[in-house]
C-alpha cells in the first residue's frame, strides 16, 4: 500500500528559490511506485498551497497559480492536511510522513519540525533540537567545542552591541587579526556572508548579517581548501566520501554557488586516504554532538599541512543539480531515487 507522503517547499527565509530547485529533484526522483505525493510550497508571505496542476517544475510560479489553501493541521487527531476549498469545504487529507525539503529559517530552524511533531506525524531529518542547535552557528560552535574537532577562532555579536559600532569593531580586532568572515548566526547558503579585510569593511559586513539575523557571527580567515562530506542514517549511519568546492569567487557565497557557472565541485578530493579518513571520523562525530538523524552535509577546511578544521553542518542540504549532497551517494552507488526513499524510511518523530 503506498505511503501519502507530504513534500513541503518553498518557505520564507532567504532560501526559498532554493527550496524550489531542491523539491523539483525530489519529485522528478521520488519513487511513485511506493509513495503518494503531496507538493505543499509556501509562500514567501507564508501561505500554504497544494499544488494541483501536471507541471513539476516548481521554479516556476506556476505552482502558486494552481495550487488549493491548505494547512498542515497542529491537531494530533487530524494527522493530516486540511484542504480548505472555501469556509464551508474543509477536506482532511491523511498523511504517512512529511518530507520538509526546506532551507534556512522556518524550515531548518526546528520550526516546521516542531509543527510536525504536534502533529504527530514522522517526518524526513533531523529533529527540533537538533535541526535549532545546528541552524544556529553560534551553539553549533559550542557542541563542536565538545568533540575535540578543530574550528576557527570567533566572536558573537548581538544586535543590541551595534548601538556602539565603534566598541564592537574594536573587540573584534583584539581577538584576532583580519581578514574576518561575518555571518549571519541563523542563515543558510552563505546568505548575507561577507568578508571583510579592513575597518571599512567589517562595519558594512556586520550591517548586512545584522538583516538577516539578530546575532552575527565574525570568524578568523582559514586558508585552505572547501571540503564537504554527506552523513546518511539515524542509527545505523553512513558517511560518504569527501567532495571539494573550487569557489569562482574569493569564497564560496550564494552567488559564487547558484549563479556563477566557473564555480565547480570535485566529488572525490584528491586527498591522501588517512585525510579523508579523518574528515569522516570527525563528520561522524560531529553529527551525533548535534544528536542529527537522517541526513546532514558538514563542511570543513584542509590547510596545506592537511589540518582538518570544522566549517559548519546543514541539516537538510540542497537537493539541486549542483548540490554535493546527493552527487556525494550517488558516486558511493546510492541513486537519487534510492537516497530519497532510504531517508523517507528513516522519518521519525
Amino acid at each position: 500500500m503506498k505511503q501519502n507522503i507530504l513534500l513541503i517547499f518553498g518557505g520564507q527565509s532567504s532560501e526559498h528559490e532554493v527550496s524550489l530547485k531542491s523539491v523539483t529533484t525530489i519529485y522528478e526522483n521520488i519513487d511513485q511506485e511506493l509513495f503518494d505525493i503531496y507538493p505543499v510550497g509556501i509562500t514567501k508571505e507564508g501561505k500554504w498551497l497544494l499544488y494541483r496542476g501536471a507541471n513539476f517544475d516548481f521554479t516556476t510560479n506556476n505552482w502558486q497559480e494552481k495550487g488549493v489553501s491548505c494547512i498542515l493541521s497542529p491537531d494530533a487527531t487530524h494527522r493530516g492536511l486540511l484542504l480548505m476549498r472555501d469556509a464551508q469545504d474543509i477536506v482532511n487529507i491523511k498523511i504517512n510522513k512529511v518530507f520538509p525539503i526546506m532551507h534556512g529559517k522556518y524550515g531548518e530552524d526546528g520550526t516546521i519540525q516542531g509543527l510536525c511533531s504536534l502533529a504527530k506525524l514522522p517526518f524526513v531529518g533531523c529533529g527540533i533540537l537538533s535541526s535549532a542547535v545546528s541552524m544556529d552557528k553560534s551553539f553549533t560552535k559550542i557542541a563542536v567545542e565538545k568533540t575535540g574537532v578543530k574550528q576557527a577562532k570567533y566572536i558573537l555579536v548581538r544586535e543590541n552591541e551595534l548601538k556602539d559600532m565603534a566598541l564592537v569593531l574594536e573587540k573584534i580586532e583584539k581577538a584576532f587579526d583580519y581578514p574576518y568572515f561575518i555571518k549571519p548566526a541563523n542563515a543558510g547558503s552563505s546568505v548575507g556572508i561577507n568578508k571583510a579585510h579592513n575597518r571599512k569593511e567589517l562595519e558594512k559586513a556586520i550591517k548586512v548579517a545584522a538583516k538577516e539575523d539578530a546575532k552575527i557571527l565574525v570568524e578568523e580567515t582559514i586558508i585552505g581548501r572547501e571540503l564537504e562530506t554527506a552523513v546518511l542514517g539515524n542509527d545505523d549511519i553512513i558517511v560518504s566520501g569527501v567532495g571539494e568546492i573550487l569557489a569562482a569567487a574569493e569564497f564560496y557565497d550564494f552567488d559564487a554557488k547558484y549563479n556563477n557557472s566557473d564555480s565547480k565541485t570535485i566529488i572525490n578530493a584528491d586527498l591522501p586516504e588517512t585525510t579523508k579518513e579523518e574528515i569522516r571520523k570527525a563528520a561522524m562525530k560531529i553529527y551525533k554532538a548535534v544528536d542529527a538523524k537522517g541526513l546532514s552535509r558538514v563542511d570543513f577546511f584542509v590547510t596545506e599541512d592537511n589540518e582538518i578544521i570544522f566549517n559548519e553542518i546543514n541539516t537538510m542540504p540542497g537537493f539541486t543539480k549542483i548540490s554535493m549532497y546527493p552527487m556525494l551517494f550517488k558516486e558511493a552507488g546510492i541513486s537519487i531515487k534510492e537516497q530519497i526513499t532510504k531517508l523517507i524510511d528513516l522519518a521519525s518523530l
